[in-house]
């Protein structure tokens, strides 16, 4: 017979590696029940439901503890991915501006962008000028280009968590494709190729003169 210790880490062996955080646990569906801190989470399996216990609940739940069992429920908040409650978020998805629990596209009248968030109360200047086109810290070379201009904001809502960011926008912008440099360079290219042309003239021209001795046979009349 095995001893009470030697009977535990058998028992414990034969435990599916999914079911060893649960209070409750079966081969078919995982975790039932889950230890008093932990939360049971169920994640779908083609038809059917599959039970963990986890420390925190994953992206786009949240923990709602109970008398009973604490439980991972969905977030009902559209493009959310962290929630306080079923219709509060707390972090959006990516590219969406969380305001006062909601996920927007943009951020409503009143309000600025500042990283993932839409900040109330911040009056804000106008927009600067636009800088240089450019692309990979050049003017020139490229057929597009970006260019970004900012406007500072002041002002704040007392007691905001945030101070008042300054604004950054871009836009695509057309390039000069051929840069000076380029011309210039172009430019002594067709001199060298005019200059190389001129000698090759004056050269051929030298090779096809006749010699001064065959000039004066030539010319003399009745010559031998």
């Amino acid at each position: 017979m095995l001893s009470p210790t030697a009977e535990k880490r058998s028992a414990a062996r034969d435990v599916p590696e999914d079911c060893r955080s649960c209070l409750v646990c079966s081969r078919e569906n995982g975790c039932e029940s889950c230890p008093e801190k932990l939360f049971l989470f169920l994640s779908r399996e083609d038809m059917r439901h599959h039970g963990s216990c986890l420390h925190s609940c994953p992206a786009g739940h949240y923990g709602m503890r109970g008398q009973d069992m604490n439980l991972c429920l969905k977030c009902k908040a559209a493009n959310c991915e962290r929630c306080f409650n079923k219709d509060f978020c707390t972090k959006c998805k990516g590219g969406f501006q969380l305001f006062k629990g909601k996920c927007l596209t943009t951020c409503p009248e009143g309000t600025i962008p500042h990283l993932t968030d839409c900040i109330e109360g911040c009056q804000v200047r106008e927009w600067g000028e636009w800088s240089t086109c450019e692309r990979n810290g050049v003017h020139c070379g490229f057929r597009w280009g970006r260019q970004t201009r900012s406007r500072e904001s002041h002002g704040g809502q007392e007691g905001a968590p945030l101070p008042c960011p300054t604004q950054h926008e871009s836009r695509k912008c057309r390039m000069r494709k051929r840069c000076p440099e380029d011309k210039r360079k172009k430019g002594r290219r067709g001199e060298r190729r005019k200059e190389r042309k001129h000698q090759r003239f004056h050269s051929n021209a030298t090779t096809t003169e006749p010699p001064e001795e065959l000039k004066t046979v030539t010319q003399s009349p009745g010559g031998t």
